[in-house]
């Protein structure tokens, strides 16, 4: 978690601005669509910012919540939560940062799309967890599974060697 904090502070710098990325990732975009208007071409690039704070908000909900859970198993409700809090709290602080900084700006928009990426991760630790995890760690014969049932077929578990 606090490697994917610190990417994240310092793709908060002006190095990352709109400005300095637009140089690259327009004629990129232009060199991909060659029939895109100039509006197109900055919503594009608009959509890929956003996207990256879903996906780097993301990663850091993912490794905050295997932080809190400690090695321990499973998914818990108060896991998932202190971990939201945790990554609405960094947002928070990146957002603040960023104002400071030259060529950038501090929006509650930015900290609203870094909150969905955080809550758009642990729906699917939620959905993984549920899952897989449940079976993860099982004795590996037919007594240690007896009683369990495919939540598919419903039908009992069967081990096969």
């Amino acid at each position: 978690a606090i490697v994917v904090g610190i990417m994240i502070s310092g793709l908060s710098t002006h190095y990352f601005s709109d400005e300095h990325n637009s140089r690259i990732l327009i004629p990129a975009l232009h060199w991909l669509f060659p029939s895109a208007t100039p509006r197109m071409l900055h919503l594009m690039h608009l959509g890929i910012r956003k996207l990256a704070h879903i996906v780097e908000f993301g990663a850091f909900s993912v490794t905050v919540f295997r932080s809190v859970r400690a090695g321990r198993s499973g998914w818990r409700w108060n896991w998932a939560l202190t971990t939201l809090v945790v990554a609405v709290a960094y947002a928070s602080l990146d957002e603040w940062h960023q104002s400071f900084v030259p060529l950038r700006q501090a929006t509650p928009r930015d900290v609203a799309i870094d909150t969905f990426g955080a809550l758009l991760a642990q729906g699917m630790v939620w959905w993984y967890a549920t899952r897989k995890w449940p079976l993860v760690g099982l004795p590996q014969t037919q007594a240690g599974l007896e009683g369990l049932q495919s939540r598919e077929t419903g039908k009992p578990y069967v081990f096969e060697d």
